[in-house]
């Protein structure tokens, strides 16, 4: 007879996952990949190394499950900006704004996220969450061409090469972030510690755009990474705008 976990029993076992992975998100923020070694997360979980592979089978496993949980989180933040906007073109640049603001006030999980080398099942994992955003900004690309806001246009193919652009725009300052990390201290486990703080990507998103993830991390941006987000982001929402062949506001 096959042994049946008593609810109970399940209920531990999914609290320690949660705590496993709160406690791997918070090491990815602070050392990447490379620092997710399996006995590095354990140990910031509060557990045994043995009781990490109860969840996961080996570190790719652990990376992709980790992987999609920020990027929901970040997906999330993005939808609740451009349901706030009113135009087409207002939720382009909500997109473009939200992800590259978040991306450059936590440069070191962003690198990881999308830049550092890690695992092939993590590379696959980048391709869908590219594909998603893409798919945001297509959508309301679709939406101004048939309301004759912009330009007749493949509305997939323009946000493809958007998205491949505000990429590489962003590669350059989040590939120096792991140069400025300092070695972090160790934390008490997630489960103990209160929950941080979050900086939103932009003043209209303040409520909308909050995580339910208690394990977010937050970075301190510096005064010169603070500097580098106050010319980014502007900057890439005015090409974006151009690109697409719209108007943007500070052409005025």
């Amino acid at each position: 007879m096959a042994y049946r976990r008593t609810p109970a029993v399940q209920a531990r076992l999914d609290a320690q996952r949660e705590t496993v992975l709160q406690a791997a998100a918070l090491l990815l923020a602070e050392r990447g990949y490379g620092g997710c070694t399996m006995a590095a997360v354990a140990d910031r979980a509060g557990i045994a190394t043995g009781s990490l592979y109860q969840h996961f089978a080996n570190k790719a496993e652990l990376s992709v499950q980790l992987f999609r949980r920020v990027v929901t989180r970040e997906m999330a933040a993005v939808n609740a900006a451009v349901a706030l906007r009113e135009t087409p073109q207002q939720r382009i640049a909500a997109v473009v704004e939200t992800f590259a603001a978040r991306a450059l006030r936590a440069p070191r999980l962003a690198y990881a996220l999308l830049v550092e080398p890690a695992d092939v099942v993590v590379d696959g994992e980048r391709l869908v969450f590219r594909r998603a955003f893409r798919d945001v900004i297509a959508t309301e690309i679709a939406a101004a061409v048939a309301s004759g806001e912009l330009p007749e246009q493949d509305p997939v193919l323009t946000a493809a090469a958007l998205v491949g652009a505000v990429g590489e725009a962003l590669a350059g300052p989040l590939t120096a972030a792991p140069t400025r990390a300092t070695a972090p201290t160790r934390a008490t486990a997630p489960t103990r510690a209160t929950a941080p703080t979050r900086a939103t990507s932009t003043t209209s998103t303040t409520d909308s755009a909050k995580s339910t993830d208690t394990a977010a991390p937050t970075e301190t941006a510096t005064p010169t990474e603070s500097a580098v987000t106050t010319d980014v982001v502007p900057a890439l929402v005015s090409f974006t705008l151009r690109a697409l062949g719209g108007r943007d506001d500070s052409d005025a």
